[in-house]
């Protein structure tokens, strides 16, 4: 009994794993996860977002590619620890309408698309930029939700005695990406 808990213990572990032959010897075969390497890491990361954009609705333009995404992500991370980001829809939409400052960051698989539809054209009434990332897990995660978030909003806190971090120069630099797709577009 004691013999094949070790087995099971060893099984799920991925130790080893021991066969005893015909003739009764028993042979050991050492069994470890097989590591990724980081190059593959990367290719599976490209067909991810591939695969994330079959499901794209059709008013999801501007859209960030990989790289931009990728930034946006990162940049979404950063404001949330410093507590500068706006999440879902009633909060956005509270935020354009009081003209705060920002960057909204919208997903473009978001179905019913009557969701969101209307946020881009506050944010064109109000000169705030926008853009679509394929995913709405992927942007529930980066704002440290459990959940799917429809909208982001990024916003540049003008309390002058507030610890701002260093997202700020990121979000510069996304803010003027960002700004680009969208004379691009048009």
């Amino acid at each position: 009994m004691g013999k094949e808990r070790k087995e099971k213990k060893d099984k799920k572990s991925g130790k080893s794993e021991s066969h005893e032959d015909d003739e009764g010897q028993i042979t050991v075969v050492e069994t470890t996860p097989a590591k990724k390497s980081r190059k593959s890491d990367v290719v599976d990361e490209i067909d991810l977002y591939d695969e994330k954009l079959e499901f794209i609705s059709p008013i999801a333009k501007p859209l960030a590619q990989k790289k931009l995404n990728k930034k946006l992500l990162k940049c979404v991370r950063k404001a949330t620890k410093t507590k500068a980001v706006k999440r879902g829809v009633k909060e956005v939409v509270k935020a354009l309408r009081k003209n705060e400052v920002g960057l909204v960051i919208l997903a473009g698989d978001i179905s019913p698309i009557d969701v969101i539809s209307h946020i881009p054209v506050l944010c064109e009434d109000h000169n705030i930029p926008y853009i679509f990332t394929p995913s709405k897990e992927e942007l529930g995660s980066a704002g440290q939700t459990k959940r799917p978030t429809s909208v982001v909003m990024i916003v540049k806190k003008s309390k002058k005695g507030e610890n701002e971090g260093d997202w700020t120069e990121s979000y510069e630099e996304l803010r003027k990406e960002v700004l680009k797709a969208d004379e691009c577009m048009t």
